[in-house]
């Protein structure tokens, strides 16, 4: 399993949770290992959970500073 580094983007994340993913599904881990496995996999989803939460606010906020005229679809 990947080590994370303390601070990730979520493209990062994202990709540590993709092999965390595929080593559960090889079947190959013991109980201990796909435990701590599914641990880091829970860590990492909320992490990108909350990375994208923040992404959206920002996106709320730029929406409602600038005309939604001026923005591709800005009739959200």
């Amino acid at each position: 399993m990947a080590q994370r580094k303390k601070s990730l983007n979520f493209e990062d994340a994202l990709e540590n949770l993709e092999e965390i993913i595929e080593n559960m599904e090889s079947g190959d881990l013991s109980l201990d290992e796909a435990l701590k496995a599914f641990e880091e996999g829970v860590k990492l989803t909320r992490e990108c959970q909350q990375m994208l939460e923040t992404a959206e606010q920002r996106v709320k906020q730029l929406m409602a500073n600038g005309d939604e005229d001026d923005f591709p679809g800005g009739d959200a």
